[in-house]
């Protein structure tokens, strides 16, 4: 049964059609004319359309494109989807490969920057394109997958590498291979003895969920462990039929995960964050990040700041399960790697008080004291009260049995 928005030209689409993956594919959305025979379109946001396209291409599901309201231009699941002329701007600090992923590899499609673990890039081709693409330098100008000669190349990479015990297949989107294709692939990395968890990218659970069909869950079964990650960005994404895609992988003993990238307009705001990551949890999906928006050229419009993430993460922490709350990261440009950022819970140190706050602003103190820690005594202030800090976080490093609270919190701690 369709939990989705009718569409005339769809509407003699048979169920079996909807719920193939590959019909799917051939009748996704790429070209202006089919664009507008699907939602509403200006005469200027189509000029507009026409000219982004030169630059990067548009490829919607129509299942995708079905959870978009027609009536509404800010619609989060449309600004994902449908091509903005503001990817045609470049600002300052726009990069063309701002993860330097092409100085980390050492063979065409292989990423390798951390010391254990690998990026695999197997196809350039993705069901649908997002607007915020990190890559769109490589997937949406050529439809194309990885050939097979640069695929043994990147296995015999792997396999002459014995520090590699994690390998991370993407692309573009691995399950754009079919599931006898991607099974080639899955085989060849099990092989490897020093490859120990297989991790596959993908957004088809979000953008067309029809892709896990149990064809490609019972291929995954006999090659465990195998993750999966994924890329919902926003409650609206949920759905009946997204649910039951992330339900059979994880019923397939397949853990997920999912990665957020914080967009302006889309998901910048900390109750929809929250929502996300609580609708996630009851679809057995575990937020694993928060992406700070890439500076890849033709997304500034997405960016938001730093400083709106660590917001958003301080209304998670505590307030919610810790489930629910996922790492917040920046993959540094310049190939510096994923850096965690959050609210700062650690407010000061000596060599036997650590001086913390909690969620609610309450400054409290741990004793880690050992006996090899050094006792002061090198000066007369250091033992006589007149010199003692009377106010503030310093006065618990002279009186640790105390705890500061905010003067409005109800509790009284004795």
């Amino acid at each position: 049964m369709r939990h989705y928005r009718e569409i005339p030209i769809w509407k003699d689409v048979t169920e079996e059609q909807w719920s193939d993956w590959k019909w799917q594919l051939k009748n996704s959305i790429k070209t202006v004319e089919q664009l507008k025979d699907v939602l509403p379109i200006s005469l200027q946001e189509e000029r507009e359309i026409r000219g982004t396209l030169t630059t990067f291409d548009m490829a919607i599901t129509p299942y995708y494109l079905s959870l978009i309201d027609p009536g509404n231009l800010q619609d989060p699941v449309r600004m994902q989807s449908v091509p903005s002329i503001k990817e045609t701007e470049i600002h300052m600090g726009d990069l063309l490969d701002p993860l330097d992923e092409d100085a980390d590899s050492p063979v065409e499609g292989i990423t390798h920057r951390y010391p254990d673990r690998v990026l695999m890039l197997i196809t350039h081709v993705c069901s649908m394109y997002c607007r915020h693409c990190t890559r769109r330098r490589m997937v949406g100008e050529v439809d194309r997958h990885v050939n097979k000669r640069v695929l043994a190349k990147q296995i015999e990479y792997i396999r002459a590498h014995p520090e590699v015990r994690d390998v991370l297949v993407s692309g573009g989107d691995a399950l754009m291979f079919s599931n006898e294709r991607l099974e080639e692939v899955i085989a060849e990395i099990r092989s490897i003895p020093h490859v120990e968890m297989i991790r596959l990218a993908s957004r088809m659970p979000v953008v067309c969920p029809q892709r896990i069909d149990d064809g490609l869950t019972e291929m995954i079964k006999k090659y465990h462990p195998i993750y999966l990650n994924t890329h919902f960005n926003h409650p609206n994404e949920i759905t009946p039929e997204s649910q039951a895609a992330c339900e059979k992988l994880a019923n397939a003993g397949v853990p997920l995960g999912n990665q957020t990238v914080r967009l302006r307009g889309v998901n910048d705001c900390r109750h929809v964050v929250k929502k996300l990551m609580h609708g996630l949890l009851k679809i057995r999906v575990k937020p694993y990040y928060i992406y700070q928006c890439d500076l890849s050229r033709g997304i500034s419009h997405f960016r938001t700041s730093l400083g709106k993430g660590i917001e958003i993460l301080e209304s998670l922490r505590g307030h919610t399960s810790g489930l629910a709350v996922p790492q917040f990261v920046v993959d540094a440009p310049g190939g510096g790697g994923k850096i965690p950022v959050g609210p700062n819970y650690l407010l000061a140190r000596s060599d036997h008080l650590t001086i913390l706050r909690n969620y609610e602003g309450v400054i409290t103190v741990y004793n880690d004291k050992t006996s090899g820690d050094s006792v002061c005594g090198h000066d007369e202030a250091c033992t006589d009260d007149r010199y003692l800090i009377k106010k503030g976080v310093a006065r618990i490093f002279t009186h640790p049995e105390e705890i500061i609270e905010p003067s409005h919190k109800p509790r009284i701690l004795k």
